[in-house]
């Protein structure tokens, strides 16, 4: 990676120049901002000036003189204020073209420190389908997943499915009352859903119905077998649902461990949180309260009001005896530590969750827990009147649904344009095209923003979208199918368009926004790189024929194509979505 050989060189010539460094100082090297000065810039003579009383424009001469770097740089220049500009050589970039073309991992070298990672993701709840709230989650955790595999991390995918809590008293309930066992056939989740509301809807309206149903909880919650019997079908029916959405979308998880799996180290952890004194009891429940090692200001136990700080506890268990969410993640926590080793565990759930995670994080940290863990927050996806994404009626929207329009959107569109496609390719490249433009249109957002759910924007064929990346894909590919015969590529290169070399360049920037990804957890980095590349291709292929050149030209510019297939190939498969070879 260019940006890291550079950050170490100008390391050294800080070294080399007896500049003493402050402690934990490491120069920043970034991508120029205008590439008429060069291609990587590096504002770190500025930074150190200030703190050493210094002209920044001498600082950098001093800086430049002892720079070791004309293996891959053919100029350096000082501008402005003292910035240094990094222009590489041709030769650089040709060499790097060559390990993109034969590495397997596209020239993305691994981590020099591989961790072992627990993401915890997607998470739906048993007897209720999945839907669009569900889509920032699966497919923000899935990407960072790839990418974590990718670049050397061992990764462990846990699905913490919601099956334990209150409302499988009124799921038993109905069950036992209302359930129709044909529509259980034909559509499991729609009928233990339609049983759900039901029940739900009568313990509004009758309080002996929540009598009823707070007794079937009780029983299940002692081990009654009819009533656990009911609850593992439900579990069961609902599995086989969830691996049909998972599949259709080309997400795998190592683990399926819901919240009934931690049951019986919950009670224990109370105990023990009680008798270490990191807990205790108040007005009857069980609560982790500040304990003041913190600012209030940054305190997850404390909230301001009225410019006074008060108690917000973290409740682990209620009155009435019953367990919460946060005792829950406490033992999911001692598990993945304990069994899986976790050196780094991330939670990819919705921002309104952050204090839960603050607080659970907290209290976790006073038991001893050193791993690292860390809350991937994320918005909404809205409508396109910018308020909550929902159906007409009002119902949320299911995830399948979406998945399936936009299926049928790309199909409608394969049938505007006659290439001899048989209906079968047409399918495929449909489903392709459909479920990648669906993801791409979540992974392309900032995580931490609200987006507009537009069918129209994520299937155009223009602007930043997975149409339009998958097309300039498919352009790469039909590059080679027009050429007779087999083309061997050879080492034989020489970068003389500018057009040539501004893709050369942005295809050598993809092991670093690789490794960008995961420095804070946001595909959107990834994305709109490949949307750069897409552009850059678009560019080259405008202005040099590729076809109709010949020698070390034409192999340059067939070397430019390959390579950018294999790095839009591969930087899609990391945001999940396959590529098509014909569109």
């Amino acid at each position: 990676m260019f940006r890291a050989v550079l950050t170490d060189r100008l390391q050294a010539a800080f070294t080399a120049a007896g500049i003493a460094l402050p402690e934990g100082f490491v120069p920043s090297v970034v991508i120029a901002s205008d590439t008429r000065y060069g291609d990587y810039q590096s504002n770190a003579a500025m930074v150190l000036s200030k703190q050493l009383k210094q002209n920044p424009r001498a600082l950098a001469q001093q800086i430049v003189d002892q720079l070791q770097v004309t293996d891959i740089c053919e100029k350096i220049s000082i501008d402005g204020p003292g910035f240094l500009n990094f222009t590489l050589s041709p030769a650089a970039l040709i060499q790097r073209l060559s390990v993109i073309l034969k590495d397997d991992h596209v020239g993305v070298p691994p981590v020099t420190k591989a961790k072992r990672i627990v993401i915890d993701f997607s998470a739906p709840n048993i007897a209720k389908p999945m839907h669009v709230g569900h889509i920032r989650s699966t497919f923000i955790g899935d990407s960072l997943a790839r990418v974590a595999r990718f670049i050397g991390h061992t990764v462990i995918t846990d699905n913490h499915v919601g099956d334990w809590g209150t409302q499988f008293g009124m799921i038993i309930y109905g069950w036992k009352t209302q359930l129709d066992q044909a529509k259980l056939k034909l559509d499991p989740i729609l009928e233990l859903v339609t049983v759900y509301k039901a029940i739900n809807a009568a313990t509004k309206a009758d309080e002996a119905v929540l009598t009823l149903c707070k007794t079937e909880l009780v029983k299940l919650q002692q081990g009654d077998p009819e009533n656990l019997a009911i609850w593992k079908e439900c579990v069961r029916l609902t599995l086989e649902q969830l691996e049909k959405v998972y599949g259709a979308l080309d997400v795998k998880f190592d683990h399926y461990l819901g919240e009934s799996f931690y049951n019986e180290a919950l009670a224990p952890l109370v105990a023990d949180m009680l008798e270490k004194g990191i807990a205790k009891v108040s007005e009857g429940a069980t609560a982790v309260f500040s304990d003041g090692s913190v600012k209030p200001e940054n305190d997850p136990f404390l909230i301001s009001d009225k410019d006074e700080w008060k108690a917000a506890p973290c409740i682990i268990r209620k009155t009435d005896g019953g367990f919460l969410y946060a005792t829950t993640d406490l033992a999911t926590i001692d598990y993945r530590v304990k069994e899986w080793k976790a050196d780094e565990i991330w939670y990819v759930v919705g921002a309104p969750q952050q204090l839960h995670f603050r607080q659970v994080f907290a209290a976790a940290k006073r038991r001893g827990a050193t791993t690292e863990m860390t809350h991937i927050a994320f918005g909404s996806i809205l409508g396109p009147d910018g308020k909550m994404f929902k159906t007409r009626s009002g119902e949320t929207v299911g995830l399948l649904e979406v998945i399936d329009e936009a299926i049928e959107r790309a199909r409608a569109a394969a049938e505007e344009k006659d290439q001899g496609l048989s209906d079968a390719d047409k399918d495929e490249i449909a489903r392709i095209i459909g479920s990648g433009s669906v993801k791409y249109a979540e992974l392309s957002q900032n995580r931490l923003t609200d987006y507009k759910f537009s069918w129209d924007k994520m299937l155009s064929l223009q602007g930043n979208t997975a149409p339009y990346l998958l097309n300039a894909y498919v352009r790469t590919r039909s590059i080679f199918r027009k050429l007779e015969g087999t083309v061997e590529l050879t080492p034989d290169l020489e970068i003389t368009e500018p057009a040539e070399r501004a893709l050369a360049m942005k295809l050598a920037q993809f092991a670093e926004n690789a490794h960008d990804v995961l420095e804070d957890h946001r595909p959107n980095l990834l994305a709109n790189y490949l949307y750069e590349v897409a552009n850059t291709y678009h560019g080259f292929y405008e202005a040099c024929n590729v076809l109709r050149s010949e020698g070390t030209i034409r192999n340059t510019r067939l070397t430019l194509c390959e390579a950018t297939s294999r790095v839009l190939k591969t930087g899609l498969s990391l945001l999940g979505i396959q590529t098509t070879e014909r569109m």
